[in-house]
């Protein structure tokens, strides 16, 4: 199976790395049962961001119960030397891998080491990179990451000069390649990054850090849906 099969035209993804990893299982389940497909598996190495976050083994753990469920784990590596890890994820139940341009010397090889693993696969950019030097590293993706924070801790506020990244992005880009934005996504700022051209669009505090994940998930889909019609 691919994203063309995996995503609907608009999907918001929680991302598990802002979840309570005491009850991960638990709210996998209750935001999957509010109707969310696709999750978010953030991976950080102390390195390329200052966090070391969750890996393989806590994917290997969950992947059972998210594909049980109907789920696919959309996983983003924000380390350095990315494509050493790839086959790692695709063993742990991983469906698409997405790395950084910033720690690749050469995403064509990336690219094509992802794809021979079974994985989809994206390349992501930060705030200070040019839209153009991702557009350029992008061909045979099947998404670009545009980073509305500098990637690492979760509840960070969305940049406002995001939104015209997004829309440039947008515009360099196949229509059929996605473009995601991962970073400060909540009700406030959910319609604007759709409207600016984003389809997958990362929300983790704005669902995980609530008393009930799965209604502020539903909420956030509620907040979407201007910016859908």
């Amino acid at each position: 199976m691919s994203w063309v099969e995996w995503a609907e035209e608009v999907e918001i993804e929680p991302s598990l790395y802002a979840s309570d990893f005491s009850r991960l299982g638990e709210q996998l389940e209750a935001v999957r049962r509010a109707g969310a497909t696709i999750f978010h598996f953030d991976v950080g190495d102390g390195h390329f961001i200052p966090e070391i976050t969750v890996g393989p083994i806590v994917l290997a753990s969950i992947s059972p119960l998210a594909r049980g469920f109907g789920a696919r784990l959309d996983c983003h590596l924000m380390v350095e030397e990315p494509e050493r890890h790839f086959e790692a994820i695709a063993k742990a139940g991983g469906d698409s891998v997405t790395f950084h341009v910033e720690v690749c010397d050469d995403p064509a090889r990336a690219i094509a080491h992802a794809r021979s693993l079974g994985l989809g696969v994206g390349l992501a950019f930060n705030p200070e990179t040019r839209v153009e030097e991702a557009v350029a590293a992008a061909e045979g993706v099947d998404l670009v990451l545009c980073m509305s924070i500098h990637p690492g801790y979760s509840g960070q506020a969305f940049m406002p000069e995001s939104v015209e990244r997004i829309a440039e992005l947008r515009s360099l880009l196949p229509a059929a390649v996605r473009v995601q934005v991962d970073g400060g996504v909540n009700s406030d700022t959910i319609g604007r990054a759709r409207d600016a051209g984003a389809d997958l669009l990362v929300a983790g505090s704005a669902i995980f850090w609530s008393d009930d994940p799965a209604a502020s998930y539903r909420g956030l889909c509620a907040a979407l849906e201007p910016a859908r019609a």
